[in-house]
């Protein structure tokens, strides 16, 4: 797997070797010895899949500490604009995110550590999303930030006024108005 850094460290974009065929193509999508070596020593337990239509936005979501969780996230069907906002207070890039399109395409997986909060964007008719946690999922430690917060200055190829979002997305904070949790 090829690792490529991000401009906030930890942020990571994970690319698998494909060997393709005429029968089609092969990959491992997780190896944790690779992982352990290359990215980082996470110990997953928790694996999730959602499924979208164009225009859904999910996130900005987090789990608070000490329920928080690091993801590895993939789209296997489709594609999406994925993205990782950095929480971590004091850290020199707080509030500023890291996006990566992720499509059954290219095949590509993003590690998202914990401090941050994570979305994204359906880009395609529909998208199947899958990820894997490092700490099983905590209702009480549940939290988010505005997807729609324009001071993030993320570009996620939706108009706004088209987006798709659940109620509790829409009545997220804006960075502005939140304390973060992480240290």
């Amino acid at each position: 797997m090829n690792v490529i850094k991000t401009d906030i460290e930890g942020v990571v974009i994970i690319e698998p070797r494909i060997f393709k065929d005429a029968r089609g193509y092969f990959f491992e999508s997780f190896s944790k010895r690779e992982f352990d070596e290359k990215v980082c020593k996470v110990e997953f337990v928790q694996d999730n899949e959602s499924c979208s239509t164009r225009g859904v936005m999910r996130g900005l979501h987090f789990q608070r500490p000490p329920y928080s969780q690091a993801k590895l996230v993939r789209c296997v069907r489709g594609a999406v604009l994925d993205v990782a906002v950095d929480l971590r207070k004091g850290s020199p890039t707080y509030g500023k995110h890291v996006a990566v399109e992720l499509s059954e395409e290219n095949h590509r997986q993003f590690f998202i550590p914990q401090g941050f909060a994570h979305g994204f964007a359906v880009l395609s008719d529909t998208a199947v999303f899958q990820y894997k946690c490092d700490n099983y999922y905590h209702p009480e430690a549940d939290g988010g930030i505005s997807i729609l917060d324009g001071s993030l200055g993320i570009d996620w190829r939706i108009d706004p006024a088209d987006a798709i979002l659940s109620d509790k997305d829409k009545n997220h904070p804006l960075l502005a108005d939140f304390d973060s949790p992480f240290e």
